[in-house]
């Protein structure tokens, strides 16, 4: 099959279009390689997915429709999978534009290519955050969604209703994924777990925000691919709702469902801590904070739907990928 992913230069999206390539698939690649994190870490993961002779990279703004454009035209994709965003929670508090444009004009623009190209399945990436401030645990796919906490979360509810109408005007089925907290080798290095095994290594105190009273439902890449790649072929179709009545997100006037990926085992802040304390070796300088503005105490996925639609939950435990991360990051940068 003929793939556009976006965002290939990304954690996620490198570990996906990798799986891609290894199946056999073609893969057109579109990234803006912004400076929010070390571009060379970007570059170094495209110059894998280069190895192959099935995989383009094409470099743009997702804000630039022409350029989209004619990554689209090149890639005459079946499937397309959305990845790139302006991730990030805490930055958003900082740069909040950075996100209006590639999160919603971006996101806008690849839109309008599915509606002119009519693939057999849109694919979008949203965002554990978009549960807010509920209370309800653990969180279900049809849950209210109606609270979020920073900019961020916004944009990406936003990205999810602006493809709902897009699924009922134009008929394009499309799948939104919901992740919660992905680590694994190649990871961003303003994630947590990157942050925690830098600063272990190097002897310097790590920041516990939350006076680490938070929990997490931590999500290994290799598991979230696999979901992913499995959900590929179960594209939406209006009233072809799985399971018991109330399960499933389909929604009722589109063909358009939203997913959660993850395992439904959150595990707590230090005793993530102390996994990395184990898998690095020595103890962490911890540096007990507050709260920081838009953190929620807790995540807890559901992934009754996940299972009733491929038969897979993510089952990998933080005791393995915690290790794998450090064995990459060690490797990586030469330690």
């Amino acid at each position: 099959m003929r793939f556009l992913v976006t965002g290939t230069a990304g954690f996620i999206g490198f570990h996906l279009a990798r799986r891609l390539l290894e199946e056999g698939h073609v893969v057109v690649g579109f990234d803006g390689l912004t400076p929010y994190y070390d571009v060379s870490l970007k570059r170094a993961r495209h110059a894998i997915l280069e190895r192959s002779n099935q995989f383009t990279a094409v470099i743009g703004m997702l804000e630039d429709a022409d350029a989209l454009a004619q990554a689209a035209d090149l890639a005459q994709p079946d499937v397309i999978i959305h990845l790139a965003a302006q991730a990030g929670v805490r930055y958003s508090l900082e740069n909040p534009k950075a996100y209006v444009d590639a999160n919603l004009n971006g996101s806008w623009n690849v839109l309008e290519l599915a509606r002119r190209l009519k693939p057999t399945h849109l694919l979008l990436a949203s965002t554990s955050s978009v549960y807010g401030a509920n209370t309800k645990i653990p969180f279900a796919e049809n849950d209210r969604t109606d609270e979020p906490m920073t900019l961020y979360t916004a944009t990406k509810k936003s990205m999810e209703v602006m493809a709902h109408s897009y699924a009922h005007l134009f008929g394009v089925p499309t799948t939104a994924f919901r992740f919660f907290t992905v680590y694994g080798p190649w990871g961003r290095p303003d994630m947590a777990l990157f942050k925690f095994v830098a600063g272990t290594l190097a002897g310097q105190p790590i920041d516990i925000y939350g006076q680490g009273q938070m929990s997490r439902d931590f999500t290994y890449v290799d598991d979230l691919v696999e979901a992913v790649t499995r959900l590929i072929p179960v594209i939406p179709c209006q009233g072809q709702a799985v399971g018991p009545e109330g399960l499933d997100s389909l929604s009722a006037v589109a063909p358009f469902r939203i997913v959660n990926i993850a395992g439904g085992e959150p595990v707590g802040l230090l005793d993530f801590v102390d996994t990395v304390e184990a898998a690095v070796g020595r103890p962490a300088i911890r540096r007990m904070l507050p709260m920081q503005p838009g953190d929620v105490p807790r995540t807890y996925a559901s992934s009754a739907l996940l299972e009733a639609l491929v038969d897979y939950r993510p089952a990998t435990p933080v005791s393995i990928g915690v290790p794998a991360f450090v064995d990459w990051y060690r490797g990586y940068y030469g330690l």
